[in-house]
């Protein structure tokens, strides 16, 4: 008989297998040359309208991204990673909990694609917009210059995963080798976008107000006019997405029980 853990922990490999098949869809896409947005949602709405059975797929992503937000929440709320409650942990579940906000996000407009609602799929726009109502407020340059900087950050923790591979610590030694350089490139290409995001939410809050904030497709898209870079990175987000469909097999995810759903900062 499956227990709840293990039920919660296939939920959260379908969650990874998500991932992947979204950044796939990008590097796609910005390899074909294609006009489409190359944002998450904008890889969601390809997948409804172009791969057969799009919709029922994309209730099995919403499910699956669910869950991995969940996952995320418990890594910083509980920590069930066991990261630890010093500076440098705290640090790492705060990340955690972000990306739990990011991927609950997701998961919910895969859902309304799913219904067939068109304004899911709309990132940029949605983007800038939150952007420009964060600096109706006084504190609002400050909030989105800070968001800027926790992207730099975020960008120079994509490297030092490149560089370092500590990503493969959490990796059954049973997955192919491949996995661990398909990680490191796809890591190195996020650095690169997750830099050009961070850097036009920091032009825009300090120096130019009003400046356009890019979403992960725009960012994609401001690349496309560097020749050889905007070609590796498309190739590195592809192969982020097969390192993240091999991480849904072989990832080893703890099990998570009641008991461990507490607060523990050291």
């Amino acid at each position: 008989m499956v227990d709840k853990s293990e039920k919660f922990s296939w939920l959260v490999r379908l969650g990874y297998a998500a991932r992947g098949l979204l950044y796939l869809v990008i590097g796609y896409l910005a390899l074909s040359s294609s006009h489409h947005d190359k944002s998450q949602r904008g890889a969601m709405a390809y997948v409804h309208d172009s791969v057969p059975g799009g919709a029922p797929l994309l209730y099995a992503i919403a499910a699956g991204l669910l869950a991995y937000a969940a996952f995320k929440l418990c890594a910083c709320l509980f920590d069930v990673e066991h990261h630890g409650g010093d500076a440098k942990g705290l640090a790492v579940r705060a990340a955690k909990g972000g990306g739990a906000v990011i991927y609950a996000a997701l998961s919910w407009s895969a859902f309304e694609l799913a219904n067939g609602n068109r304004q899911a799929a709309s990132n940029g726009a949605g983007v800038q917009h939150a952007a420009g109502t964060l600096l109706s407020f006084s504190f609002g340059p400050l909030v989105l210059g800070l968001i800027g900087v926790g992207f730099f950050v975020g960008a120079g923790g994509q490297v030092w995963q490149a560089v370092s591979a500590r990503f493969m610590r959490r990796i059954s030694s049973r997955a192919p080798a491949a996995i661990e350089w398909f990680g490191r490139a796809g890591h190195a290409a996020r650095a690169v976008v997750f830099a050009v995001i961070g850097w036009s939410l920091v032009k825009s809050a300090w120096w130019h107000h009003g400046i356009r904030v890019r979403s992960l497709g725009d960012a994609v898209d401001t690349l496309a006019g560097s020749g050889a870079l905007y070609a590796v990175v498309a190739v590195g987000l592809m192969l982020f997405g097969l390192f993240s469909l091999l991480v849904g097999w072989y990832r080893i995810i703890p099990d998570i029980q009641r008991s461990d759903l507490k607060p523990r900062l050291r």
